[in-house]
């Protein structure tokens, strides 16, 4: 099977030795997004609701370079420092996802990288 990297200008760039998403057949891996700005490249602050946003759009702009679209998720995984966040995960997924929903996980880390509070990785079918 053909691996294809998917790569965007509209989400930040990698930090570390993976890509933005890699695609494989119908299937599109995203690499765990967390609440980094685009253009500047630094950490969204302020209050969680802001970081999950910015983390729904890197999201939708990969999948979107990928040939997709948030629609075509079909599990997400969420990670979060603190899972009292949670319910605002759910109010904002929700202004971005419609029935049928995608899998989902949530999952209460200790940290994640460069502070954030919040990642999230999603598999996109595009078949």
């Amino acid at each position: 099977m053909t691996r294809q990297v998917i790569f965007t200008k509209n989400a930040p760039q990698a930090i570390g030795t993976y890509s933005q998403a890699v695609r494989a057949g119908d299937t599109v891996y995203v690499s765990g997004q967390i609440p980094l700005d685009p253009v500047s490249g630094e950490l969204v602050t302020g209050d969680i609701e802001a970081e999950i946003r910015r983390v729904f759009e890197n999201l939708k702009a990969i999948a979107e370079a990928a040939g997709g679209g948030l629609d075509r998720v079909v599990k997400l995984t969420v990670f979060l420092t603190d899972l009292a966040h949670f319910p605002k995960v759910n109010e904002i997924m929700a202004t971005y996802f419609s029935e049928p929903y995608p899998a989902r996980a949530a999952v209460g880390v200790a940290q994640l990288p460069r502070g954030a509070r919040v990642e999230m990785e999603c598999v996109l079918h595009l078949g």
